[in-house]
């Protein structure tokens, strides 16, 4: 069994990781298993993430050597795509859409890009940064560096679902005391992940704070954008938790501004419903089907 990690472009450094690894691996050789950690050469491979409402019509209509409606979520798998060999097929999506990363040998990246991007199974594009963000934050996803880091704890962002039952048990992860403690008792987590939804001023950005009624500082906003879908500005932050209830009023001030300059409310998250791909029990970013963020901020960038 082999498992694959592919670290973003804000994640800790690999030299922190391979650490944890490394204990994790003599701890598994100590009792007889088999265990190898290999660092591959980022300049080896190529990862194309191709996402989008289309992407099992593309991927179901063209050569490639698995069955595609058997790659569940959080899954990967070596195959030959589009007649290209050793390719590991993942479905690890990040932008609330359906879709799959390819990694593949560097020397075969241009091909397999132009091979998707002029297939006639589906309309496949070219997306950028703004699409991607815009799309995760409309499916409130976190990104690390941002809205998650080495400060946060899963229960302050509301991720306390990716702590596996066998975890909480035997509680050998890093900051499991901290962590298991506010799973165990509500009252230590003093903030919280929440997201905001507002109608007027500019979309508040990372870094911007976030007032009270009498202009008390009582968070920061940690991403921040205009929605496509919902034509209104959206965010998300971590507020003190008396502040999170569900449709609270509170007020957002640019960083180093003496006055707040928006007003938004409390929202629940995600914004919109996602499109979960199938479930069982800075990439390059391919776009298979139609949706306004792709058109949206190809406008915004053609005005600035």
């Amino acid at each position: 069994m082999d498992f694959s990690l592919v670290q973003g472009a804000k994640s800790s450094p690999i030299s922190e990781d391979s650490v944890i690894f490394q204990q994790a691996v003599n701890t598994f050789q100590s009792k007889g298993f088999d265990v190898t950690v290999e660092h591959v050469d980022q300049a080896r491979r190529c990862l194309i993430a191709v996402q989008g409402p289309q992407t099992s019509k593309l991927f179901h209509a063209l050569n490639c050597s698995i069955d595609f409606s058997r790659l569940y979520f959080m899954t990967s798998t070596i195959c030959t795509v589009f007649g290209i060999e050793n390719c590991r097929l993942s479905r690890c999506g990040y932008t609330g859409e359906d879709g799959v990363e390819i990694s593949v040998d560097s020397a075969r990246a241009t091909e397999l890009c132009e091979k998707l991007l002029f297939s006639k199974e589906a309309s496949v594009k070219l997306a950028g940064l703004g699409a991607r963000d815009s799309l995760r934050l409309e499916a409130g996803l976190c990104l690390y560096g941002h809205d998650i880091d080495e400060t946060t704890t899963p229960v302050e962002a509301g991720l306390s679902w990716v702590i596996g039952r066998r975890r909480r048990e035997t509680g050998d992860f890093p900051g499991a005391k901290i962590i298991l403690g506010q799973v165990a008792d509500k009252s230590l987590v003093k903030s919280k992940r929440i997201g905001f939804i507002g109608d007027k001023g500019r979309p508040p950005r990372s870094g911007y704070r976030i007032l009270d009624d009498h202009d008390r500082e009582i968070g920061t906003i940690t991403s921040g954008c205009p929605s496509p879908c919902l034509k209104r500005n959206i965010s998300m932050g971590y507020c003190a938790t008396e502040f999170s209830a569900l449709g609270s009023t509170l007020r957002i001030a640019a960083a180093g501004s003496l006055s707040s300059n928006a007003v938004v409310q409390v929202s629940k998250l995600p914004f919109l419903p996602t499109r979960p791909p199938a479930l069982h029990g800075i990439p390059s970013l391919l776009w298979a089907g139609t949706l306004p963020h792709l058109s949206y901020f190809a406008s915004i960038a053609a005005q600035t």
